[in-house]
């Protein structure tokens, strides 16, 4: 079992998603940012460190919002999704072919990787009870 970790950065009605490289496995989909915990990290550093990596910015962690376990051909992983925030940056695209920042409503116009499917449910579902 993989370890991985992403975030769930809002900005204002909108949250980021980020585009798998056409290269790597799950090429194209789309994801929350985040990566592998590696061998003496906690979850939170990992994030920061994915972050710092992958987008260029420093980032804060809060609470976890759900944590999910996922089995792909070639792996299972445990993902545990955080509420995020930028503290210092705006997003690059140092690793992913793209960025996009989107509503709640917009989830069905994009093709996501499938270990997020019942994060992005959780998602629509917190919504909808908001409105």
């Amino acid at each position: 079992m993989t370890e991985v970790v992403a975030a769930l950065i809002w900005r204002g009605e909108k949250f980021m998603i980020c585009q798998r490289p056409a290269h790597k496995a799950r090429g194209l989909l789309w994801e929350f940012v985040g990566g592998k915990v590696e061998a003496g990290e906690t979850k939170e550093e990992a994030l920061i460190r994915e972050c710092q990596e992958e987008l260029a910015v420093r980032l804060l962690v809060g609470e976890a919002f759900m944590d999910v376990t996922h089995e792909y051909p070639d792996l299972t992983v445990h993902l545990t999704l955080f509420h995020a925030t930028i503290a210092e940056g705006e997003p690059q695209k140092l690793e992913h072919n793209d960025i996009r920042w989107i509503t709640p409503q917009e989830i069905p116009n994009y093709e996501f990787c499938p270990a997020d499917t019942e994060i992005l449910e959780k998602i629509i579902e917190r919504c909808k009870k908001t409105l």
